[in-house]
């Protein structure tokens, strides 16, 4: 059965890439497309805005016009535009991926209410290799334990307007979690000035922005004598497009519930 996927923010660097992996991937098709409300795009053709060439995918700029025309919704938005495709997405009981960052505590609760009405797939990063990666990160946290100083480094280009990144933070929890801590207790998001010697259990982050860097996430595992490091780079948006394409045909399958990049990949 072909599942039909719908994109927002089909006119932004994820929505076009999203739309041109969707015509590449098999067993899904492209039924709807969203952009801003009063967008001067609203009326044009998706794959012809993506460059794959005219689809017949007319751009909205209101998902409840289209809300009856797919089974999963793709979502790399906003985190205010994301909790209201949510809700959208819950009373039409269709599904949807959340590939957006950047949400607060508050808004994360919002969306975890969504789980008991429609099936959502969200991870802080829909890359295969970074999925892989936080696999590892929990083994090596686990083997190499409190000998080790941990820090985490993340690049990205000058656009993006949260820091440190969501895969940067996702890999915080899933270290804290591997060595008990407690993340909010712990963590360090930069230094400046006299900041004392370094405590044991911290788990230091360094946000770098500039030029049209995609991602690049590393962690180092730092002991006397030796270093470990475990890093991931991505050099297109294809990574996260391909990956959240295979969370939206694989959520079709779920009635309800909150998943992660990690069930999808069965590295549970």
């Amino acid at each position: 059965m072909t599942v039909k996927l719908a994109v927002t923010g089909a006119a932004g660097r994820m929505g076009k890439m999203l739309i041109e992996a969707i015509a590449a991937a098999e067993g899904v098709t492209l039924t709807a497309a969203v952009v801003r409300p009063g967008s001067s795009l609203v009326g044009a053709d998706a794959g012809e805005l993506a460059g794959i060439g005219k689809n017949g995918v007319r751009l909205v700029g209101d998902l409840h016009e289209v809300v009856e025309d797919f089974d999963v919704l793709i979502d790399f938005t906003t985190p205010k535009a994301t909790l209201e495709n949510v809700t959208i997405c819950a009373d039409a009981h269709k599904k949807i991926v959340v590939g957006t960052t950047g949400f607060d505590e508050a808004q994360k609760s919002t969306l975890l209410a969504a789980q008991d009405a429609t099936a959502l797939c969200f991870s802080a990063n829909y890359a295969t290799g970074v999925n892989l990666v936080f696999k590892l990160l929990a083994e090596a946290a686990k083997t190499l334990g409190d000998d080790y100083d941990v820090e985490v480094y993340e690049a990205h280009h000058r656009h993006k307007v949260d820091a440190p990144s969501g895969t940067a933070l996702r890999m915080g929890e899933v270290l804290a979690g591997a060595l008990e801590r407690d993340l909010n207790q712990v963590a360090v998001y930069g230094r400046e000035g006299q900041t004392g010697a370094r405590a044991r259990d911290t788990i230091g982050f360094a946000t770098v922005r500039g030029g049209d860097v995609v991602g690049d996430h590393t962690v180092m595992f730092m002991a006397e004598g030796e270093r470990v490091e475990i890093t991931h780079k991505a050099s297109s948006r294809m990574a996260f497009a391909r990956g959240a394409v295979r969370a939206a045909q694989w959520l079709q399958a779920k009635k309800t519930g909150m998943f992660d990049m990690q069930d999808v990949l069965g590295l549970r």
